[in-house]
């Protein structure tokens, strides 16, 4: 799994921990939806950690809950 298919995971299994969409979450953070989309959707390839820092601020998650998965220490190159 590389970097960005992992942050991809972790995006998704956040939606669907809180019953909560990708927009609502961007959006309590003042974060523009697109800016993730564009990621889930493969056209960024290397997400940037405010834009990670900042969608972990709308699901009321601290970063260090959001790369603490397994997936993570063993990411291709």
């Amino acid at each position: 799994m590389t970097l960005n298919q992992a942050v991809i995971k972790r995006i998704e299994e956040i939606c669907n921990e809180t019953g909560r969409s990708v927009c609502d979450i961007c959006l309590s953070a003042g974060l523009t939806p697109s800016t993730v989309y564009e990621l889930l959707y493969g056209r960024t390839k290397q997400p940037r950690i405010i834009t990670i820092k900042l969608f972990c601020e709308g699901a009321g998650i601290k970063i260090k809950d959001f790369f603490d998965r397994d997936y993570f220490d063993e990411l291709e190159e």
